[in-house]
């Protein structure tokens, strides 16, 4: 069987589907090329991330289609209802990059607290002539250990959030929709570990209590955190969105920002992806990635054996 790994494939899973008899194409169709080139090469199953859409007009033009798998955690390209009532397999690995996004959501706040994004920019440009003045503009970081970091999402990617923040020494409180307590299970490097619980707060609770909060939620219908809820925050709060763009009100952000009420600011997701908006771009204050949240050596060969694994006892 022939699969179409269009947005990439680690080479563990291509050794894994190489393995188990499958033919890996391991190239890039442009989007109104898929079509033709699913047709012509007969192909059995295709393998996607968010950059790649899988209608229904194009599912409903190429019917040697048998599967369709996403390396991203959610499927909002890919038509599943339509695949799926008309006997495509669809799957994904939703949660094979919730490591890589906890770890960039700290790596967005040790960097904020201690203005690593803003310093970045000047040293190279004033370093060697303004280094004092460089100094004392930047020596007024603080620490996160003993600060509380609030969850907004306490599925497995809040959860690994949490992980890590517990592991600095931080307070940590949560907020889901459906989740009410968890077991935080921290592994170490001798074999032990120490499991915590935690109980989930109301929305509020956490807004009021929280120094820093992180976003971890999947798409919504509208806004998780505007005007109304910045309000809510204590003076000078953190906030990343690693998550989804349009769970955060983008404009509401910056006037917080302008106002002091928000002194930290990191995002990795935007409600215009893939052109942010330019006052998100040119904002100093704020810590800025090109949605990477996921996308680290680990997470991809995770994805990769991962899906291969499923492919196989789907197809094999």
């Amino acid at each position: 069987m022939k699969i179409l790994a269009n947005d990439g494939l680690s080479q563990s899973g291509i050794d894994a589907l190489e393995k188990g008899d499958f033919e890996v194409i391991n190239v890039k169709v442009a989007q109104s090329q898929l079509e033709n080139y699913i047709n012509e090469n007969n192909i059995d199953a295709i393998l996607v991330m968010n950059s790649t859409q899988v209608r229904q007009e194009l599912i409903e033009a190429c019917p040697s289609l048998k599967l369709i798998a996403s390396g991203g955690k959610d499927l909002e390209n890919i038509d599943v209802d339509y695949a799926e009532d008309n006997g495509l397999h669809v799957i994904n690995a939703p949660n094979a990059s919730s490591s890589s996004v906890a770890e960039l959501v700290f790596a967005h706040l040790f960097g904020m607290v201690r203005f690593l994004h803003s310093s970045n920019r000047e040293m190279p440009l004033e370093g060697d002539t303004r280094f004092k003045d460089l100094n004392k503009a930047y020596a007024q970081g603080v620490e996160l250990r003993g600060k509380t970091l609030g969850i907004i999402g306490f599925g497995k990617v809040g959860q690994q959030v949490a992980k890590i923040g517990l592991g600095l020494g931080m307070k940590v409180v949560a907020t889901d929709s459906i989740i009410e307590s968890a077991p935080i299970v921290l592994e170490f490097f001798n074999g032990q570990k120490v499991t915590i619980h935690i109980d989930t707060v109301s929305q509020d609770e956490l807004l009021k209590e929280a120094d820093f909060i992180s976003l971890n939620v999947s798409e919504q219908d509208d806004y998780l955190i505007s005007s109304t809820e910045i309000e809510k925050m204590k003076d000078g709060v953190g906030i990343v969105n690693a998550s989804k763009g349009g769970v955060l009100h983008e404009v509401d952000l910056v006037k917080g920002i302008e106002s002091g009420k928000i002194q930290y600011a990191g995002l990795d997701v935007y409600e215009t992806e893939p052109a942010p908006a330019v006052q998100l771009l040119m904002n100093p204050e704020i810590s800025l990635t090109p949605h990477i949240g996921g996308e680290t050596q680990e997470s991809k060969d995770r994805i990769g054996t991962e899906l291969a694994t499923q492919i196989i006892n789907l197809l094999g």
